[in-house]
């Protein structure tokens, strides 16, 4: 039985994964910064964990030692999310994690899984694989990018293993208000009859975030396969599609408001993943 750390236990994405980890058998250890009463209260799949109350911004002398010497962690934790330019991201953040990952690999932690963002590779279109230059173009994308960087170098000093997952666009209950996914469940919950979008036209990686949660626990349960791993669907989709099917599937009538929002101009207009290794890994299962 492995012992698995899993950091940023109350947000969107270290949920599901949580959930996804306690059909392993696995003894899990949580940790968020909200105190265990109000955790366990809001998220029930907590109290099948050793749950940690930890702020990670507050620096600890040793890590390793104070998460119960994990054999494996799987690092969740981001704050600022969806605000992709503050320089929060930079100035806070990106140190914050830094010391968290070098502290507690220096002290003993010989395997990591840290999760990514397809906003690294900036305004790159098409199909973008592991070993496309990074050029990211918002805070968010280049604190993580040059997180990751930070990660590698760190190899040059310590022995561990790492899986850098690149998270394309994971959508499901839970979701911040403000994703795309949280917009069209405000605009059910309302009975509004219009829905007011971009063009559309724009190619993305959608995928749920119960595949999503599945995606990552096989990555960081295995180490044949290490590094960079794109952690999407490979299978492009217009967000115009996504949402004319979000609705159809709810039986919910509604027109779209095509265009009442520009497009983003930290996205390229199409991109999506290539999903070879993560498939590789998958059909190792």
């Amino acid at each position: 039985m492995l012992k698995i750390l899993v950091t940023g236990a109350t947000g969107f994405i270290g949920r599901y994964v949580i959930k996804r980890l306690l059909l392993s058998g696995h003894e899990i250890i949580t940790t968020a910064r909200r105190n265990a009463g109000e955790a366990v209260s809001c998220f029930p799949e907590l109290k099948n964990t050793r749950y940690i109350q930890k702020d990670l911004n507050d620096q600890e002398n040793d890590y390793y030692s104070f998460f119960n010497e994990p054999d494996i962690v799987i690092h969740t934790s981001w704050e600022g999310l969806p605000n992709y330019d503050k320089l929060y991201h930079i100035e806070r953040n990106l140190p914050a994690n830094y010391y968290f990952i070098k502290n507690i690999i220096s002290n003993g932690l010989g395997d990591i899984t840290i999760t990514g963002t397809c906003l690294e590779y900036g305004l790159l279109e098409g199909c973008l694989s592991e070993n496309t230059n990074t050029r990211p173009c918002t805070n968010y994308g280049l604190a993580k990018d040059t997180l990751r960087k930070f990660v590698e170098t760190l190899q040059g000093n310590y022995s561990f293993v790492y899986k850098w997952l690149r998270l394309f666009y994971p959508y499901g209950q839970g979701q911040q208000e403000k994703s795309l996914w949280g917009q069209m469940q405000d605009a059910i919950s309302k009975n509004v009859k219009e829905f007011n979008m971009s063009p559309g036209e724009q190619l993305r990686d959608f995928f749920t975030i119960e595949k999503g949660a599945e995606y990552i626990a096989s990555c960081a349960l295995q180490n044949e396969i290490t590094g960079i791993i794109n952690c999407c669907s490979g299978k492009p989709m217009s967000v115009r599609r996504f949402a004319e099917e979000f609705f159809e599937q709810r039986g919910y009538s509604i027109k779209l408001n095509l265009g009442y929002y520009p497009y983003s101009r930290h996205e390229p207009l199409a991109f999506w993943g290539d999903n070879g290794k993560l498939l590789r890994i998958m059909d190792n299962e």
